[in-house]
C-alpha cells in the first residue's frame, strides 16, 4: 500500500513537471481604445438610422457622447441622436434632446441650429388651428428667437417665411371664434376678436375681413359713427376688396343694385362691340 502511494506521488509530481514546462497561455483581454469605441457606437448609430431604426440609433448616438463627453464629437452625437428621432416623427424625443444640448453645450457654434429644430419640431405639429395653440405659440417663439439673435444665419429666412404662416393661422383662429360669437349675437367678445386681428395681425390675409366684419358689428348694434371709422380705414387700405363693398352696401343699401345694374349695361356694350367687331373680318 505504501509503494502504491509513493508510485501515485511520483506519478503527479512527473504531470506538474511536465505540465510546467508548458508556456502559459495569454489570457489577458485586450482593450478597445476609448476613441475607436466611440468611433464604432457613432457608425452603428448612423447604420441604424440609415435602416431606419431610429430609437436604436439615437440610443447608439447618445452612447457615443456618454463615452467620451469632452471629445469634439460628442455635441455631434448629440444632434444626430435629436435628428434621428425628428426623422419619424418622435418630436417629443426630439425636443427633449435639442433642449438638453442647449443646457450641456450652451455656447456651441450650431446653437442657431438647435433652436431652428426645436421650432420646427413644434411647428410640425400643428394640425388645426383651433386645437394646436401650444404648438403654434411655442414654434412662433423658439423663431423669433432665431430671428433676434441669429438672424444672419441660413435658418433666419426660413423662420421669418415659418412666422408668417404662423401669424395667418393665429388670425385664423381669432376668425373663426369672431365669426362664432357673431354669430351667437355676442357683440363685445366678436369686436375682441376682429380687433386683435387688426391689433396684432394687420399683415395677414384676414385683415379685410376683420375689418368689415368690424364694420358690420358695429353697424348691427346701432353704433353708425364707429362703423362708418372702420369703413374709412377699410376703404383707405383695400378700396378694391369684396370686403370694402360689402361695408359700403351697408351704408347704401342701392349700391348692390346699381353695381348689378352698371355690370349688365357694360356687358351689352361689350357684346355690341364683339359683334361690330365680328362684321368688320367678315
Amino acid at each position: 500500500m505504501l509503494k502504491f502511494k509513493i508510485l501515485v506521488f511520483f506519478i503527479i509530481l512527473n504531470l506538474l513537471s511536465s505540465c510546467s514546462k508548458e508556456p502559459l497561455k495569454d489570457t489577458t483581454i485586450k482593450e478597445k481604445s476609448l476613441e475607436l469605441q466611440v468611433e464604432e457606437a457613432y457608425k452603428e448609430g448612423m447604420e441604424a438610422l440609415n435602416s431606419g431604426d431610429v430609437l436604436y440609433a439615437a440610443k447608439k448616438f447618445n452612447e457615443a457622447e456618454i463615452l467620451f463627453p469632452q471629445a469634439v464629437s460628442a455635441p455631434q452625437s448629440a444632434l444626430m441622436a435629436a435628428y434621428s428621432y425628428y426623422t419619424q416623427d418622435y418630436y417629443g424625443d426630439a425636443i427633449a434632446e435639442l433642449k438638453r444640448f442647449l443646457k450641456v453645450y450652451p455656447a456651441h457654434k450650431d446653437i442657431g441650429y438647435v433652436y431652428y429644430m426645436i421650432a420646427i419640431c413644434y411647428y410640425e405639429q400643428i394640425v388645426d388651428e383651433k386645437k394646436d395653440l401650444q404648438s403654434i405659440i411655442n414654434a412662433k417663439k423658439n423663431f423669433n428667437i432665431i430671428l433676434k439673435d441669429y438672424p444672419n444665419t441660413e435658418y433666419a429666412m426660413d423662420a421669418e417665411f415659418k412666422i408668417d404662416l404662423i401669424n395667418d393661422i393665429l388670425a385664423a383662429k381669432e376668425m373663426y371664434l369672431g365669426r362664432y360669437y357673431f354669430d351667437r349675437k355676442k357683440w363685445i367678445p366678436a369686436i375682441n376678436r376682429f380687433r386683435e386681428i387688426i391689433d396684432n395681425y394687420d399683415t395677414t390675409i384676414f385683415a379685410e375681413e376683420a375689418l368689415h366684419r368690424l364694420v358690420e358689428v358695429h353697424y348691427t348694434i346701432g353704433l353708425i359713427d364707429e362703423a362708418e371709422k372702420y369703413a374709412q380705414l377699410l376703404g383707405y387700405n383695400y378700396q378694391s376688396s369684396k370686403w370694402y363693398e360689402n361695408s359700403y352696401s351697408l351704408f347704401d343699401k342701392t349700391y348692390k343694385k346699381r353695381k348689378k345694374k352698371r355690370l349688365n349695361t357694360f356687358k351689352k356694350k361689350s357684346d355690341g362691340l364683339i359683334k361690330k367687331f365680328k362684321t368688320l373680318l367678315e
